[in-house]
């Protein structure tokens, strides 16, 4: 227990060299007697992260007594948080990123008083509220991942956007031989392991809880066979197989993705929802599109993947959770929340105002398709990400056989369960 806490307190020195924070949370400067009130984000999108800062020194100026001292740790943001929660010592405000109820729930204050709650989008309220009513976090955004295409690259090989995992397949085929070896097919930024979680979790669902036969009960009480799982990574290898997935799958990384989307030489991305402005920027002729999750059964339908994207909760006990508070009003107001949404490229997580931005057409065509939440979210337990994730990266290296992913999954999945007990 000593080397466990001695451990604890190392890390935790370390995040604060590591974040560059030398304020605690709450503390006034003594240069200028201002609150300071810590925000941590999972925000790493370029385009977004200026989107938040903009709004901070917006609310900065109207409030010259507060300072918002932001953090976006990227990759480190979960490690980060664990260690805060281990030691009690969390940040003013932070991002849930989807586990407001299952992992933060007893670090963050009830919200259900404030004058936003009113407008929270119903589609959020199983993400962020529970039983009792308890409001956990504040929505700045909300997802609703599919797939992002190329939509110039598919009007110009006469494709249309897949319904079906047949029909998908097919598209990759098509691009594959009308790109001549110029263009991928389906793109990962494979160096990062979330690239084929992301696979994984998002087409979980067609395969596992939306069908007419779905596993969500077996999931829950975990008795779920990890066989029924295995149609995924037989899908993604035989992608791999058949030469439809970017040469350098496993070292590719995040960065090259709008530089190659832009240049015409990705068709289809899992999730990426966020890209478009970015590709725009540095080519208009290229416009990409999002179709919901394509369905692997005869007689289901599509579905959008989500719920939240970033968030903001208050921690209980956080000696400036006025301060925090008044941030929260103020970006709920209806031209923040509008300001948010557009320069996200995402649904506004409130419905006290109407926003545009570059999926729109596409977000009002599919309107009426459900969005189911993200598959690991509810049905697996805590720490499922990363075997998920990892186990993609073995597969397209050799070192696993989709039969083994399946095990090793089911392996992961009653070790994390046991944890719980």
């Amino acid at each position: 227990m000593k080397k466990l806490l001695k451990t604890v307190a190392i890390a935790a020195a370390l995040t604060t060299i590591v974040t560059g924070c030398n304020k605690a949370a709450g503390s006034k400067e003594a240069k200028d007697d201002k609150t300071v009130v810590t925000l941590y984000s999972t925000v790493t999108n370029e385009a977004d992260k200026v989107t938040l800062q903009k709004v901070v020194e917006k609310f900065e100026k109207e409030n010259p007594d507060i300072d918002i001292k932001e953090n976006y740790p990227a990759d480190g943001y979960e490690g980060m948080l664990r260690v805060k929660m281990a030691a009690n010592d969390m940040p003013d405000l932070f991002d849930t990123h989807g586990w407001a109820i299952n992992r933060y729930g007893e670090y963050v204050e009830d919200l259900k008083n404030m004058d936003w709650v009113k407008d929270l989008d119903p589609a959020l309220d199983q993400i962020l509220k529970d039983e009792t009513g308890k409001v956990y976090a504040y929505p700045l955004n909300q997802a609703k991942d599919g797939l992002t295409y190329n939509a110039s690259l598919l009007k110009e090989y006469g494709i249309e956007p897949p319904t079906t995992f047949d029909e998908f397949m097919a598209a990759l085929e098509t691009i594959k031989k009308k790109g001549k070896g110029e263009v991928t097919p389906l793109w990962f930024a494979g160096s990062d392991k979330s690239a084929f979680g992301q696979y994984f979790d998002q087409f979980a669902t067609p395969l596992l809880i939306t069908a007419n036969k779905n596993f969500q009960k077996e999931l829950l009480d975990g008795t779920f066979d990890w066989s029924n799982y295995t149609y995924l990574p037989e899908k993604l290898k035989e992608m791999h197989d058949k030469k439809l997935l970017n040469e350098d799958v496993l070292t590719a990384q995040n960065h090259q993705m709008v530089d190659l989307m832009a240049q015409n030489k990705i068709g289809f991305i899992v999730g990426g929802g966020m890209l478009g402005p970015s590709v725009e920027e540095l080519n208009p002729k290229v416009k990409l599109g999002v179709v919901p999750m394509p369905v692997i059964y005869e007689g289901d339908k599509p579905s959008w993947i989500g719920g939240e994207r970033h968030t903001l909760a208050v921690w209980k006990d956080s000696k400036v959770k006025k301060e925090a508070k008044k941030f929260i009003e103020f970006i709920s107001q209806p031209e923040m929340v509008k300001e948010i949404a557009e320069g996200t490229s995402l649904p506004a997580g409130l419905t006290n105002t109407e926003s545009k931005n570059y999926y729109s057409e596409y977000y009002e065509k599919y309107k009426d398709v459900k969005v189911e939440p993200y598959f690991d979210r509810v049905y697996l337990p805590s720490g499922m990400w990363d075997p998920m994730g990892g186990t993609g990266q073995e597969l397209l290296s050799g070192k696993m056989s989709p039969e083994q992913v399946s095990k090793k999954m089911a392996e992961e999945y009653k070790r994390l369960l046991e944890q719980k007990k």
